[in-house]
C-alpha cells in the first residue's frame, strides 16, 4: 500500500476529484493547506503599504492505495494540475505497513475497496 500526498492549486481539485470518483477511487482526504515554494511570496499593495504573502493557499490531497494503483493517482493529478507554471505544487508517494477499518477491524488492503453498494 502507497500514501500519495498532493499539494495542488485550489482550482485543479475538482477536475482531479471527479475523474478520481470515476476511476473507482472515491476516498480522499482533502485539507485546505499554506505553504511556500519556488514560488516565493506575492507582494501586493494595500492602502498604500506593501504586504508580502510568502505561504500560498494550495489543497492537500491525500489517498491510500494498493501499489498498483499509484500510477493511476498521479497521473490523474498531473493531466489536471499542471499547468506549467511555478506554483503548480507537488506529489509525495510514502509507503504504508499497514492499514485498519476502525468499524470492523479488517486489515490490509481489502479495507481500501469500496463495499457492494458503496461508492
Amino acid at each position: 500500500m502507497k500514501k500519495v500526498e498532493a499539494f495542488i492549486r485550489h482550482e485543479a481539485f475538482e477536475p482531479i476529484r471527479i475523474e478520481l470518483l470515476e476511476l473507482g477511487f472515491p476516498s480522499l482526504s482533502v485539507m485546505e493547506a499554506k505553504g511556500s515554494g519556488r514560488q516565493r511570496g506575492i507582494t501586493e499593495r494595500y492602502r498604500g503599504a506593501e504586504l508580502t504573502s510568502w505561504l500560498r493557499p494550495k489543497i492537500k490531497i491525500e489517498c491510500v492505495v494498493a501499489d498498483g494503483d499509484v500510477q493511476t493517482i498521479v497521473d490523474t493529478i498531473l493531466k489536471h494540475g499542471r499547468t506549467g507554471n511555478v506554483g503548480d505544487g507537488k506529489i509525495f508517494v510514502l509507503p504504508v505497513e499497514q492499514a485498519w477499518r476502525v468499524r470492523t477491524g479488517e486489515s490490509g488492503e481489502e479495507i481500501l475497496q469500496a463495499h457492494p453498494g458503496e461508492g
